[in-house]
């Protein structure tokens, strides 16, 4: 009652290096193109909402690693956070008189 363990204990072959992949790529390739040759005066006039509707969708999904931006005030740069109503030192120039 023996039989082979080697084909159970093998890695799934993931989707983007299989054939399906391969082929899926290229239909939508082909479907890309004859849209956009075929209804080209449509895409052009929804071209400036699409690149207002990235500048949101951006923020959303670039953002994810900020925080909740609920008030707290994480520094990244690792100093201690400062009050709000005070500001930075300026630096003076080396070599200026008072």
């Amino acid at each position: 009652m023996e039989h082979d363990h080697t084909l159970h204990d093998a890695e799934p072959r993931r989707f983007w290096g299989s054939c399906y992949s391969i082929g899926l790529m290229v239909m939508g390739a082909a479907a890309a193109y004859f849209l956009l040759t075929e209804h080209r005066a449509h895409f052009f006039g929804a071209l400036p909402f699409l690149l207002l509707l990235a500048c949101p969708l951006m923020h959303v999904f670039m953002h994810h690693g900020h925080g909740d931006h609920s008030g707290s005030h994480d520094r990244h740069d690792g100093a201690p956070p400062r009050p709000d109503n005070t500001t930075p030192p300026k630096a003076t120039k080396t070599g200026a008189q008072p």
